[in-house]
C-alpha cells in the first residue's frame, strides 16, 4: 500500500487539502492527515504541496514521442504509451487518419492486439476511427484521394475495439450507416470534418451522432444565417471536443463555449501528431509533410495538421483563461470523457474503489509523477 502525503488532492467537486490519499491498485481511502499514522506497511510518497489528480484520458490523439498509430506497429504504440505518460495521461485512444484502406485495417489489427499485449504505460482504451468518411472540403490535414463513403464492411471485423468514428453526416445516404451504428454497436458517432448544413446535422443526432469532434476546426462555421455543425453543437445535447491549444480556438472563445454548453459537455483532447514531445522539424501525418514550429503543426499550405499540445498544457490554457477552479478543469480531461465511454465505474476520477491512475502536477502544470494502477510509470 501507498500514501500519497502533502498533496492538494483534486476530487470531482473540490480540492483536498490536509488529507492523505492511500491507494494501491486501487484508490483505497482518503484520511486526514492527523488521523495517519505512518507506519512501515505504507510507502510514503510526499509530494510537498503538489496538485494529485486522476490521470487524464485522451479520447483523441494521434501520435507523441515519434511515433503515429498509423505506423500499424506494436513498437509505435508502444512508444506512445511509454511516452505520453510524462504529460499525466494513464489511458487514450490511438486514433486512426484517412489513409488507404490497407493501411486503415493494419492499424486497427495493430491495435486490437496491441491491447492485448502492451501491459507498460498508458492503457489502450479502444481506438477512435477517424476518417475515412469525410467531407473532401473540411478534410483539414486529411489526404482526400482515400475520403470514401460510409462503409460497415471496411470495418465490421473490429467493431468491438472501435469507440469511437468521426465522420462527415451529410456523406451518410439515408442515415443509414449512423442507423446500423448506433442500433447495433455502442460505438460513439461523431461529426467532424463536415460540410453538413444545420439541418442534416441536427436530422444525424436524431439519428445517433452524439459527439462533435475538435468543435469549430473541420466543420461548417457558426453564422447567423447558416448555423451548420457548431450551431447543431451548440443547441442540441452532443459532447464537444476541443484543443485548446490558443491556435485552433481562439483562448476568448473559450468562456464562451463553457456558458453554451456546460462544463460537463466539453472534453480536452489534445489531437497531437508525431512531432508531439518533440523537436521542431519536418514531421509527417497520414503520409504528409508537417512543418512543425515550437507552437503548431502545418502542412505546406499552412493547414494546420493536427497539434503537438500536451493534456497538461491544456489544462494550463483553460485554467488561464477562464474563472474555473482547477478541479472544473480536470473533470474535462477526466470524469468527461470516462462517462462518455462508459467506463467512470472504474476511471476518470479519484473515488474509492476505482483504478489508481493518477498524476502529481505542480502548480505550473508540469507534471512531476504518474501512476497507473497504483504503479509509478513517471
Amino acid at each position: 500500500m501507498k500514501a500519497i502525503i502533502n498533496g492538494n488532492i483534486i476530487l470531482k467537486d473540490k480540492v483536498l487539502k490536509n488529507s492523505v490519499l492511500i491507494y494501491g491498485e486501487k484508490i483505497e481511502k482518503i484520511v486526514d492527515e492527523k488521523d495517519f499514522h505512518k507506519k512501515e506497511a505504507f510507502e510514503i510518497i510526499d509530494v510537498n504541496g503538489a496538485f494529485v489528480g486522476p490521470g487524464f484520458i485522451d479520447i483523441h490523439i494521434h501520435g507523441f514521442g515519434g511515433y503515429d498509430t498509423m505506423d500499424g506497429t506494436e513498437e509505435a504504440l508502444r512508444g506512445i504509451c511509454k511516452n505520453i505518460v510524462k504529460t499525466g495521461v494513464t489511458s487514450f485512444l490511438p486514433t486512426t487518419m484517412t489513409m488507404d484502406r490497407k493501411s486503415i485495417i493494419r492499424a486497427l489489427h495493430n491495435i486490437e492486439n496491441s491491447m492485448k499485449n502492451i501491459k507498460e504505460g498508458a492503457k489502450i482504451l479502444g481506438c477512435h476511427l477517424e476518417g475515412p468518411f469525410i467531407s473532401p472540403k473540411y478534410k483539414g490535414a486529411q489526404n482526400d484521394q482515400f475520403i470514401m463513403k460510409p462503409s460497415l464492411e471496411l470495418i465490421e471485423a473490429y467493431l468491438p475495439i472501435i469507440k469511437i468514428i468521426t465522420m462527415a453526416p451529410e456523406e451518410d445516404k439515408d442515415f443509414k450507416f449512423i442507423s446500423n451504428i448506433k442500433n447495433s454497436t455502442n460505438i460513439i458517432i461523431s461529426m467532424g470534418h463536415t460540410n453538413t448544413d444545420f439541418e442534416i446535422a441536427l436530422e444525424s443526432i436524431k439519428r445517433g451522432v452524439s459527439h462533435a469532434t475538435h468543435t469549430f476546426n473541420g466543420m461548417t462555421p457558426l453564422h447567423h444565417r447558416r448555423p451548420g455543425a457548431v450551431g447543431a453543437a451548440f443547441t442540441s445535447n452532443v459532447t464537444c471536443e476541443i484543443i485548446a491549444d490558443n491556435i485552433h480556438i481562439h483562448p476568448g472563445l473559450y468562456n464562451l463555449i463553457l456558458k453554451i454548453k456546460g462544463r460537463d459537455k466539453i472534453i480536452l483532447i489534445t489531437d497531437s501528431m508525431r512531432a508531439g514531445g518533440l523537436e521542431v522539424g519536418v514531421y509527417d501525418l497520414g503520409g504528409q509533410k508537417v512543418h512543425v514550429d515550437e507552437e503548431s503543426a502545418r502542412l505546406k499550405d499552412n493547414t494546420l495538421a493536427g497539434s503537438i499540445l500536451t493534456m497538461n498544457k491544456a489544462v494550463e490554457n483553460i485554467a488561464n483563461n477562464t474563472d474555473l477552479e482547477i478541479y472544473e478543469v480536470i473533470n474535462m480531461a477526466t470524469i468527461n470523457p470516462a462517462k462518455l465511454l462508459n467506463i467512470h465505474h472504474k476511471k476518470g476520477s479519484i473515488d474509492i474503489g476505482k483504478d489508481a491512475d493518477l498524476f502529481v502536477m505542480d502548480k505550473n502544470y508540469r507534471i512531476k509523477n504518474t501512476f497507473i494502477r497504483g504503479k509509478k510509470v513517471y
